[in-house]
């Protein structure tokens, strides 16, 4: 039998232990049955997508990429950061 050994953040490793014996299993038994469920089906078994990107963020990407809409430069700091705050 194989040993596998993962690294891990622990706030991470506790809320998948809680979360697993809630469902009456043990970390080690949820990560064997993800991998049977991967061999069986030729991949990873959920979907694995980006989060939509909200409309307002998806605008400023465009315009940043096109310079569409910039301000600057700014002779000083203050300048930049005033024109920040402006609405």
């Amino acid at each position: 039998m194989a040993n596998l050994q993962i690294r891990l953040n622990d706030d991470l490793k506790t809320q998948a232990d809680m979360l697993f014996a809630s469902l009456g299993l043990d970390t080690s038994t949820a990560v064997r049955m993800f991998l049977t469920i991967a061999v069986e089906n030729n991949g990873i078994p959920f979907e694995i997508r980006h989060q939509a990107m909200p409309e307002n963020l998806i605008k400023a990407v465009y315009e940043t990429r096109n310079r569409v809409n910039l301000n600057g430069p700014f002779d000083t700091a203050e300048k930049a950061v005033a024109a920040m705050l402006e609405d």
